[in-house]
């Protein structure tokens, strides 16, 4: 009998051992939501909140569980490229004043989800140097140094410009790589909506497309050439985040890097913009191509949102950016017959670092079908500046 019981107490203690391997410890996450409409958002944990928890556990054991106990997809995001995480990121679902409740558990035996959905960004050479990115709902581009250098020999595939273009999705699924190797046999592949997946009908040239920027001077907006080099600093399940750096442009020598990102399931890219400058400069303008002044304009210097809504080819687009109204001068619907020059500008006061974002919402994506249904996401994402979701660890 001493023989069984010193087995039988043998046997539980090494199970017990066991999952003391593999569980450490567990903590409490709260996200609240402040405002009165449901938000699913990527939040972002930095290291430094995670300090007691990663002092007993490693980063690679790390899991967070939904309140009915499953694995949620994380990400971490090494921010300033030192090779030590900055922040961990997960996609928090909360109503509206209320507050959802995670579990942060070391759980080494614990698979990761893992998700075809994801975000994604790349330097594109197979067509010229292209910088590409995109998550679930939306895709952008910006065009790189042997493009400008194309373009001013005359090569009609080429583009000079520092306008943002935009690519209309209408799959949830990733679509940089397929559509950009498509091109390779195809040079109209990704122009063509035939495989419902969507297309890029849109027109950048010189205006500023979705997002780009520049010095309003005398009725005039001085702009920036292509970008002359770029790195990415994380593309993952949840957020990807790059930089563009510019050669000194204006009259004012400015010297520009700009850090994008875009996060799972939102419908804007978050745009920050840091300068130098020679000369102290007026302002800083970001515009959104009015094409060929057939859409409508909304401006709204009080809440910091501005709207463009328009038809490309059969179905409607919108287009706007966000901002925090306080930096803000004025804003424009500037108008003109000379092609690419009719742009929807948001003048801001200057400064050393320019944030906002700027985004889409593509009737054919099933995100909208109004343009009040397009206004209601601007509204939306610029209460959701000023109200992030409120993270407490426990």
């Amino acid at each position: 009998m001493v023989t069984v019981k010193n087995s039988l107490v043998g046997f539980i203690c090494a199970i017990g051992c066991i999952n003391s391997n593999v569980v450490y410890s567990q903590k409490i996450i709260e996200v609240n939501n402040t405002l009165d409409f449901s938000r699913k958002e990527v939040v972002a944990v930095p290291v430094s909140q995670l300090r007691s928890f990663l002092d007993k556990n490693k980063e690679a054991d790390l899991r967070i569980k939904d309140a009915a106990g499953t694995p949620i997809l994380i990400q971490w995001i090494d921010n300033d490229g030192d090779g030590n995480n900055d922040e961990l990121l997960f996609q928090a679902n909360v109503e509206g004043h209320q507050k959802t409740v995670y579990t942060m558990v070391a759980n080494s035996a614990e698979p990761l989800p893992k998700s075809e959905i994801s975000t994604f960004s790349r330097l594109v050479p197979e067509r010229v140097d292209d910088y590409a990115w995109e998550n679930d709902n939306i895709a952008f581009r910006m065009y790189g140094p042997k493009g400008q250098q194309e373009a001013l020999q005359g090569i009609k595939s080429s583009t000079l410009s520092s306008g943002v273009d935009i690519w209309l999705k209408r799959t949830k699924l990733p679509v940089i790589n397929k559509w950009y190797k498509g091109y390779l046999t195809d040079p109209m592949y990704y122009h063509k909506d035939t495989r419902g997946e969507g297309y890029d009908p849109y027109h950048v040239g010189n205006s500023r497309g979705t997002g780009g920027i520049g010095i309003w001077v005398d009725d005039k907006l001085q702009v920036s050439k292509n970008f002359v080099t770029s790195r990415t600093v994380a593309e993952g399940p949840l957020r990807t985040v790059f930089e563009l750096t510019y050669h000194p442009w204006s009259e004012f020598g400015v010297k520009e890097t700009k850090r994008i990102s875009l996060d799972l399931g939102s419908n804007f890219s978050r745009f920050e913009s840091g300068f130098e400058s020679e000369k102290q400069v007026p302002n800083y303008a970001i515009g959104i191509s009015l094409h060929k002044n057939e859409g409508e304009a909304t401006l709204n210097d009080k809440n910091g949102y501005y709207l463009h809504w328009e038809k490309i080819d059969d179905a409607f687009v919108g287009e706007g950016i966000v901002i925090d109204p306080r930096i803000v001068e004025k804003s424009i619907a500037f108008r003109s017959d000379v092609p690419d020059e009719s742009n929807l500008y948001v003048i801001t006061k200057p400064q050393d670092k320019l944030v906002y974002y700027a985004g889409f919402a593509w009737q054919k994506s099933g995100d909208i079908q109004t343009q009040l249904d397009w206004e209601n996401i601007l509204k939306k994402q610029s209460e959701i500046i000023k109200n992030p979701l409120i993270i407490k660890i426990k």
